[in-house]
């Protein structure tokens, strides 16, 4: 994966990717130093890695090589989902099949044959739900909060009307199912064409960064933008951080207004479905209760989510954007689309006990995230859990010299590890996929994913931090030793 946190460091210092070598890579050249690296055997091995050839070497890898197989290859991953789940009985066993005695690409050819054009209902709905989206985030009402200040000195401000977006559009489903059904129409048409879907989405995402892309070089919409010197990987990872269309900001609608409301409305298509195939399934009303609820959750605190990783540092290219318009939708809903075709009945007991574990992941995942939101409105003059918390009063600097200060808590969840919070979130996506329990891993597919997500999204929080505070996140990782288990890692 691109080590993006690097890459942010790169632009935002304004150095171009071709031709440049790092700070300290300036070093003699030549058969007699290549000799001497060499001769130095491991004693040698930092010079090697910090010559101007590796170094130029490692960005062209980084900037170059893994962004044009990440949006060659990933389009592939949601219609290898639909495949599976649609043509294999949900066995990946029966998926890897296609594969053998073929190469990869043969594999793929074949499955993509199978793949349907957007017929015009699934174009219509998506068309129709994207204006709707859009026309929604200008009309409901909702006070306006600002994002954090960001390191041009600029601060983003929302329009805090997502909880309410999101009340609305999933009470707008349930009546359009109870009133299109005395005309034998049901949404459970996007799931009988989910592959139409998946083909439109695709083909929109790529076309949309690359809009995105033209847009940031033309037109930025803040100071927060600008080139890596590399088309491939300005498309990539984005040219503006903030972008705005015709007053729209761009990352609320792909991340919240589609990626993460489609996501809840795809879970409320597969229980309809899942209902006329099968009527009441207590293994899909758990699924799907503990994936709404955390949707609930996530759009209650939706303001909050300004302030995360996913807005402060990742700009709006293929990277974050595909992955919201396409592999949210496409993956994210992995457990219950298998689950359709594959109904458990769990019984009152199990019922009962994934839906108690499943709800407090919830409520600790919310508890964290309030309680560092609750220090940092109080300046610190509250209690978590019953106690004064300890703070860190941490100074940064904007890249135009002003000073900064933050406040860095190191009590009550944050206090246990610098990212507890994702262990009641890992936690969470195993009560909602396990109720298809063990007859394949496929429905584990979420679950797996979130554990490689987070585990690497600490390492660029930390690197994060480590830049913007220095010494002050030094004392913070003291403090709090461990990233995500306590006394483990």
């Amino acid at each position: 994966m691109v080590d993006t946190a690097e890459a942010e460091q790169l632009l935002r210092r304004g150095l171009r990717s071709r031709g440049r070598g790092g700070q300290g890579s300036e070093v003699t050249s030549g058969p007699a130093h290549t000799h001497t690296a060499m001769a130095d055997g491991i004693h040698g091995y930092s010079e090697l890695t910090n010559s101007s050839y590796f170094l130029t070497f490692k960005r062209f890898f980084n900037m170059t090589v893994v962004p044009i197989f990440l949006i060659s290859f990933v389009p592939n991953l949601v219609i290898l989902i639909w495949y599976t789940v649609m043509h294999c009985q949900g066995s990946y066993l029966k998926m890897a099949e296609m594969f053998q005695g073929r190469t990869t690409l043969a594999g793929l050819r074949d499955i993509w044959a199978m793949v349907n054009y957007p017929t015009t209902p699934i174009v219509a709905i998506f068309v129709g739900y994207c204006l709707y989206a859009l026309v929604m985030m200008k009309v409901l009402p909702g006070k306006f909060v600002k994002g954090p200040l960001t390191p041009k000195g600029n601060v983003p401000v929302y329009k805090d009307n997502g909880f309410l977006h999101y009340l609305v559009t999933v009470a707008i489903f349930w009546g359009l199912v109870v009133a299109l059904r005395p005309y034998g129409l049901s949404p459970s048409i996007i799931y009988d064409r989910f592959d139409e879907v998946l083909f439109l989405l695709n083909i929109f995402s790529l076309v949309f960064c690359a809009l995105l892309y033209v847009k940031g070089r033309v037109a930025p919409s803040t100071s927060d933008s600008g080139s890596s010197g590399n088309i491939i990987f300005d498309y990539y990872w984005g040219m503006e951080l903030y972008p705005r269309v015709l007053g729209f900001d761009v990352k609320v609608f792909t991340n919240c207004r589609f990626g993460l409301t489609v996501w809840a409305l795809l879970v409320c298509v597969h229980a309809v479905k899942s209902y006329e195939l099968h009527g009441f399934v207590d293994s899909m009303f758990v699924s799907c209760f503990l994936q709404l609820l955390y949707l609930t959750k996530f759009f209650w605190w939706e303001a909050g989510y300004m302030s995360t990783i996913d807005i402060m540092v990742d700009r709006a290219g293929f990277y974050i954007c595909w992955g919201c318009l396409v592999f949210v939708p496409g993956f994210y809903t992995s457990a219950s689309y298998y689950m359709v075709g594959h109904p458990v009945h769990l019984g009152p007991a199990l019922t009962a006990l994934f839906l108690v574990m499943g709800a407090a992941s919830i409520y600790i995942n919310y508890d964290a995230d309030d309680q560092k939101q609750l220090v940092r409105a109080t300046d610190g003059d509250c209690l978590i859990w019953g106690r004064k918390p300890e703070v860190i009063r941490a100074k940064y600097r904007l890249e135009t010299g002003e000073e900064k200060s933050s406040i860095l808590l190191a009590s009550g969840w944050w206090g246990v590890s610098r990212h507890f919070h994702y262990i009641p979130e890992i936690m969470l996506s195993f009560f909602w996929c396990v109720p298809a329990l063990g007859e394949n891993v496929m429905p584990y597919s979420y679950a797996i994913w979130i554990v490689i997500l987070l585990s690497h999204r600490s390492f660029r929080d930390d690197t994060k931090c480590a830049n913007k505070y220095g010494a002050y996140w030094q004392e913070y990782c003291k403090k709090v030793p461990q990233k995500i288990v306590p006394y483990v890692y």
